[in-house]
C-alpha cells in the first residue's frame, strides 16, 4: 500500500509543478521564457527544463524505475524550445512522479535513497523533502524573472 507520506509529497510536488506551467503560461510574450536580466544566468525555460530533468531522473528513473536519462548539460544549453512543448515535458514529469510515488511503502521512505548526493547518505524520505523544496525554489525564481522582464 501507498504511504500517506509519500501521497502528500507527491500532491504537493505535483500542485507546484501545475503551477510551474501556470508561471510559464503567464508570460505575455514567449520569447521571454529564454531571457535573463541583469547577473541572472538561468533562463525560466531553462529552469524550467532543469527542475523536469531533476524529479524525472531523482523520482522517475531511480525510484520508479522508468527508463528516463538525463541530460543535465542540456537542461542549461538548449534554448527556445516552444512554450507548448516545455508544458508537455512537466506533464510527463507528473505522471513521471505519479507513478513512482504510488510505489512507495512508509517502509520504503526511511530506507536510503540509492544515489549518494553531496557526499552523503540520506533516506529517501529526506532526499524526497529536498527535491520539493528544490521545485519551490526555483518555481520562486521563475515567477519573479518573470515579473522582472515583463514590468
Amino acid at each position: 500500500m501507498a504511504s500517506m507520506i509519500a501521497n502528500n509529497v507527491c500532491e504537493i510536488i505535483v500542485r507546484d509543478l501545475q503551477k510551474l506551467s501556470a508561471e510559464l503560461n503567464a508570460f505575455q510574450s514567449e520569447e521571454n521564457i529564454w531571457k535573463v536580466e541583469g547577473c541572472i544566468s538561468n533562463s525560466s525555460g531553462n529552469l524550467a527544463l532543469h527542475l523536469c530533468g531533476n524529479l524525472q531522473h531523482f523520482i522517475g528513473a531511480v525510484l520508479g524505475n522508468s527508463g528516463y536519462i538525463r541530460n543535465r548539460d542540456a537542461e542549461f544549453s538548449q534554448k527556445n524550445i516552444a512554450r507548448a512543448d516545455l508544458i508537455e515535458e512537466i506533464n510527463k514529469t507528473i505522471e513521471a512522479v505519479k507513478h513512482a510515488m504510488s510505489t512507495l511503502t512508509d517502509q520504503d521512505l526511511y530506507k536510503e535513497y540509492p544515489i549518494d548526493k553531496w557526499s552523503q547518505r540520506s533516506t529517501k524520505a529526506f532526499f524526497l523533502l529536498h527535491l520539493t523544496a528544490h521545485l519551490a525554489y526555483h518555481t520562486g525564481q521563475i515567477n519573479y524573472l518573470r515579473r522582472a522582464l515583463e514590468k
